[in-house]
């Protein structure tokens, strides 16, 4: 099966696509990085700082909330105002949070560091997408998405070790500053690059009205905020709960604001028409699902590691980088593959993925018994890296294809702030399940958890392969244009 061509859009290539997908793919790893590089410092930072478990919990929840909130409004504004705009301030920010948390002199300074970081991160997400769908078409836009793909699976497996690497080679109190530090030289950098390579213009002309829907801005905001709350807290306040239905109640109300804003004339938040592309509704809703699974794998085969092996971060780190290797060559495999078979590379990623759930299902329990050594764990999994570079560019390229490019920034912080919440709902859920059945053995947790985790993904799997089925014609965008 071939995938269906996009709607040809005038394109004149920028002589300096090349470098700006360079800084693109830069930034990327470096929010991502700072993502990852944090889960092995927590021990260092609550020893250096006298932090309690509470406040060490907020320096990863509140990045990943000011994220999850400022997506959508962030993409819209790139869309809105300039994309190259909203990235060079975005990194900018970024960089200097970066600087404040490396400098924060107690918890209380780090965490409002680390929500500040999340915020820049939140805006400059939304603009890798938008500016890659911007510069690029056809072959080489999914070649630039398997590049993207790359950077990803890389970027969130050497976080650990790189953090670990610092743990070890400075002195505690300053160790887990340099993993934060680390952004400022290369955040800098790329401020720098972008100024120069990036046309910073605005994009629309002094006296035409911009319309940027403050009151869908709060309200998804607000849906976001308490949708996600629940899975951060509510295994220390149960009551958190309370949060989801007002946050599904609110995500109704938004959707009947941005309806009644449309009909009034105005340029919604989102134009809720872009669901009516099947592609990019179907892509969206797979890799929400995809996320509920795919982060999860690494967060249990961490604590599978340490508790039940009794092993350092550091080991833990390095058990996953072939699984980083895996993803990003297959990534680039991904990216020849989507152009021919479209659908079918995220059908046969995720079959693969399963395929190394088992092994790994397999294999966890004679690793305990010390019938197999312990690298054999690190092989076991590698498959689930090879799948995870068949999903997530060549989906990124799926799901954003028929999407107009005028409305790319928007489009892929929806579908990115899907994944947050996937993410929130998947890590919450998934380690819950493995601490509920750890007095059993951690062998047995962990490997109840991945039959879980395999069963999300089966179900991911489903909806790639009703997209996939689909008859061609049946997949084509429905034209989807700004209201007048």
């Amino acid at each position: 099966m071939t995938a269906s061509s996009p709607p040809t859009e005038p394109q004149t290539p920028d002589p300096n696509r090349s470098r700006i997908l360079t800084i693109l793919l830069a930034s990327l790893f470096m929010a991502l990085m700072a993502v990852s590089i944090v889960n092995v410092t927590l021990p260092a930072i609550q020893n250096d700082l006298g932090a309690s478990d509470t406040s060490l919990q907020w320096i990863l929840s509140g990045y990943a909330l000011a994220f999850g909130i400022v997506l959508v409004a962030a993409g819209r504004a790139g869309d809105l105002l300039g994309r190259e705009r909203i990235f060079v301030a975005g990194i900018a920010l970024f960089t200097l949070a970066s600087l404040g948390a490396a400098l924060a002199p107690d918890i209380f300074w780090l965490n409002i560091a680390r929500v500040v970081m999340g915020v820049a991160s939140g805006m400059v997400n939304p603009q890798v997408a938008g500016l890659i769908q911007q510069h690029y078409r056809g072959v080489e836009r999914a070649r630039a998405f398997a590049k993207f793909g790359g950077v990803v699976g890389v970027a969130v497996a050497i976080g650990p070790v790189i953090g670990g690497f610092l743990l070890g080679v400075f002195p505690t109190g300053i160790g887990w500053r340099t993993t934060l530090g680390i952004n400022v030289p290369v955040g800098a950098v790329v401020t720098v690059l972008a100024l120069r390579w990036m046309d910073l213009r605005p994009r629309r002309a002094g006296r035409q009205k911009l319309d940027i829907d403050p009151v869908g801005a709060g309200l998804l905001g607000a849906a976001v905020l308490a949708i996600m709350l629940p899975f951060m807290l509510a295994s220390d306040h149960p009551v958190a709960w309370v949060l989801l239905p007002v946050g599904l109640a609110l995500v109704l109300l938004w959707v009947l604001w941005e309806r009644r804003y449309a009909s009034s004339g105005h340029e919604p938040m989102v134009d809720l028409r872009l669901f009516r592309i099947r592609s990019y509704t179907l892509g969206s809703l797979m890799i929400g699902v995809y996320f509920m699974a795919g982060t999860s794998i690494w967060v249990v085969q961490a604590q599978l590691v340490q508790q039940g092996f009794g092993q350092a971060a550091l080991t833990a780190g390095l058990l996953a980088l072939p699984a980083a290797v895996f993803t990003a060559l297959s990534a680039q495999l991904g990216g020849r593959l989507v152009v021919r078979i479209g659908r079918w590379t995220v059908v046969i990623g995720l079959g693969i993925m399963l395929l190394g759930l088992v092994a790994t299902v397999i294999m966890t329990p004679l690793i305990s018994s010390g019938a197999v050594p312990l690298w054999v764990l690190s092989a076991a999994m590698a498959p689930i890296g090879m799948g995870s570079g068949m999903v997530t560019s060549p989906n990124q390229t799926l799901t954003l294809r028929e999407v107009p490019v005028s409305q790319g920034g928007t489009a892929a912080a929806v579908t990115q702030t899907g994944q947050r919440i996937g993410t929130a709902v998947g890590t919450a859920g998934m380690t819950g399940v493995y601490f509920h059945v750890l007095p059993h053995g951690a062998d047995v947790a962990a490997d109840t958890t991945y039959i879980l985790i395999g069963a999300v993904l089966i179900l991911a799997l489903l909806i790639a392969l009703v997209d996939a089925l689909a008859p061609v014609g049946s997949k084509r965008a429905t034209p989807v244009s700004k209201p007048k």
